[in-house]
Order: structure tokens, then sequence, then C-alpha cells
């Protein structure tokens, strides 16, 4: 008898700690929201590493039995993986995730996108017609993907609806009271140069100007000549320079050694494990960052 019941707590226990939904998500900042609006019963597996340029990745078996199984798919979008997810996808034949089903969801396709429309010619550079995918770095359009991505999570699991959607809205009511203080940090600013037109979202959001791009076009690496012509162009200027660690080195630092300007290595995503406090510590860490160009 006390066997039985031994055995009976178990399989309780057992199924009170079952994932409510098996969720992927493409980058680290798609994991945060995942944890952020899903809450402890959704399990994330995120495929590209934060310290990785998510461009530049490949197919990989990994990526595939995580796709196998997967309720959803939480991707950025704007072409921003397609290097390597629909290999992935094809990989993993698991049709529910596949664009236009219920699992897959497309955070670019929920909030207006910078520099959408533009054609796509590879003379050009690695340009996203549909626009910038870079939105994971405005507080503000991730809180709007935040209720979009709670609705989609209730379509799946339904009894949990409401809380979805409270988790989302508490995450857009934190970052619009963080808001605030972001702006008072980098008052009077000057700007930033990029490497990759990738900070541009949070430039717009705080109202500070891109001063220009290290890479000549999108996805070319910094020629002397191009670096040339930005230290002209911005000589007597103010400014920060701002980089990745994944891109190298020695272009960022001769312009900032030219221009007698600060150079910060600045991360492009949140922990591989990130809740929303470690998302708003990365934004933290690159208000800091542009606050340097006063």
């Amino acid at each position: 008898m006390m066997g039985r019941l031994l055995v009976a707590l178990l399989l309780g226990l057992c199924a009170s700690l079952a994932w409510a939904l098996e969720v992927v998500a493409t980058t680290a900042s798609m994991g945060m929201l995942v944890r952020t609006v899903g809450g402890p019963q959704v399990r994330v597996t995120v495929l590209a590493p934060p310290d990785r340029d998510p461009h530049q990745l490949q197919a990989k078996p990994s990526m595939m039995r995580a796709l196998r199984d997967a309720d959803l798919l939480v991707a950025v979008g704007a072409e921003l993986e397609a290097g390597w997810l629909p290999a992935a996808l094809d990989g993993a034949a698991n049709p529910r995730l596949l664009p236009g089903r219920i699992g897959y969801f497309e955070a670019a396709a929920q909030v207006p996108l910078i520099d959408a429309g533009q054609p796509a010619d590879r003379a050009r550079g690695d340009v996203h017609p549909a626009g910038n995918p870079h939105v994971h770095l405005d507080p503000v359009r991730m809180s709007t993907i935040a209720r979009a991505l709670a609705e989609r999570l209730a379509r799946l699991e339904p009894a949990r609806a409401a809380e979805y959607r409270a988790r989302a809205e508490a995450f857009a009511r934190t970052v619009q009271a963080r808001l605030p203080a972001w702006r008072a940090q980098v008052a009077g600013s000057a700007g930033a140069v990029l490497y990759h037109k990738d900070g541009v979202y949070l430039l717009e959001r705080l109202g500070l100007p891109l001063l220009g791009t290290l890479e000549p076009i999108p996805g070319v690496p910094p020629t002397a000549r191009h670096l040339q012509g930005l230290i002209e162009r911005l000589q007597g200027r103010k400014g920060v320079v701002l980089y990745h660690a994944y891109q190298p080195a020695q272009g960022p630092q001769r312009v900032a050694e030219a221009l007698g300007w600060p150079v910060q290595v600045v991360p492009m995503e949140p922990p591989a494990d990130a809740d929303a406090d470690g998302y708003l510590r990365l934004i933290d860490q690159w208000v800091a960052a542009l606050a340097l160009a006063r």
C-alpha cells in the first residue's frame, strides 16, 4: 500500500513539473521574452550563442533536435536568421513551426521597422528588404512584441492566457518606468559610430544620432579608405565608437584614436539564460556607453 502511494506521489510530482510548452528561440533576447512572458512552466532553448554574430551562423544538428519537438519557434525575423534557420527547420521536419503556422512567431513582424522597403540588391551589402531586424535593442518595441507573444502563447495554452498577458504588461510597465532615467543619463550625448547598423533602434528611442558605421555597407568589413573618410568627416566633433566582441577591434580602435573619442565594447545580446533583469542590464550597458559621448 505504501509503495503504491509513493509511486502515485512521484507521478503527481512529475506531472506538476512537466513543461506546459516547449519553445525554441533563435536568439538570447527572444529567449528572454519567452521566459518573461511564459513564466516558469515554459521551457526555452536558445539556438544562437549570444557572443556570436547571428547573421553568420550555420544550421547544426543540435538546432534541428531542439526544433523537432518544439511547440513554438520565436524568431527575430526580417531575414536575420535567413542563412541558417530555414535549413534547421528542414532538418527538424516539424510542420508546426513553419512560417504561417501557429507555432511560428516572428518578432520583427509585430513592430514597425527602420529602413523597411529597401531593394534586395547584394551590391548594397547585407540589406534586409523587410527592414532592420535588430529590434531587440529598443525596449519599447520589445514591450509591443511581448504583448503579441502573450497572445500567441494564449492561443497555444488558453488556460494560462491571463497569466501570459499579465506578465507582458508587467514587462511593459517596467520598461516605461526605466525610460526617463535612461534618457536623462544620455542627455547631451553627441551620438555614436557603430560597427554595424544594429544599435539604431536604441539610438532612435533615446533621441541620439547615428554618426556613422565602420562598415561601408552592411555586412562588408571596413576598408582603410572608408575609415579615413569617416575620420575626416567627424574630426572636431564628439562621439563614442561602439562595437561587439566578435567584431574586429582594429577599425574601431583606429577611428577612436584618430578622433580622440572613447571606444567601448558592448554586448549585442543578453546572456543565453537571461530574464527581464538581464535584458534591462544589457540596455543599461548601452546607455552607459552612449553617455560617454558628452
